[in-house]
């Protein structure tokens, strides 16, 4: 899922154990610019330095997955709790309008070569 916005908060990373973090941010949502939704969004363990490169006014595209979990309180009560949790940024750039691409990542698939086989028999008369 994404969603487009523009940051309007952005808080510390909060170190929860010594093996899980999270970092939060609220990106205001106008899909009716009369009355935006202000959205909360949390970004868990090595994804929370991409928050680094972000600041509060940066209108962003954000992509996330929908979270939820089911407690059970010491009385035997059912609770839902939902998250919104941030794993990918794409950002308008200074020029207007557009969005910088994710970077593309080098998977080797330039150095490859067509397989011998392929091309040898160029006078076979099958139809595919």
């Amino acid at each position: 899922m994404n969603v487009k916005g523009k940051i309007t908060e952005i808080y510390d990373t909060q170190n929860i154990s010594n093996t899980f973090k999270k970092r939060e941010f609220v990106l205001e949502y106008a899909e009716n610019p009369q009355y935006p939704e202000y959205l909360k969004f949390e970004m868990i363990q090595d994804k929370c330095a991409l928050l680094d490169g972000l600041n509060v006014g940066d209108t962003v595209d954000v992509y996330f997955n929908l979270k939820g979990r089911k407690w059970t309180d010491p009385k035997g009560v059912d609770k839902y709790f939902n998250s919104l949790q941030a794993w990918k940024f794409e950002t308008e750039s200074a020029g207007g309008g557009g969005s910088t691409p994710p970077a593309a990542a080098d998977t080797g698939m330039d150095q490859m070569e067509e397989p011998g086989w392929i091309s040898e028999n160029e006078d076979d008369d099958l139809p595919f």
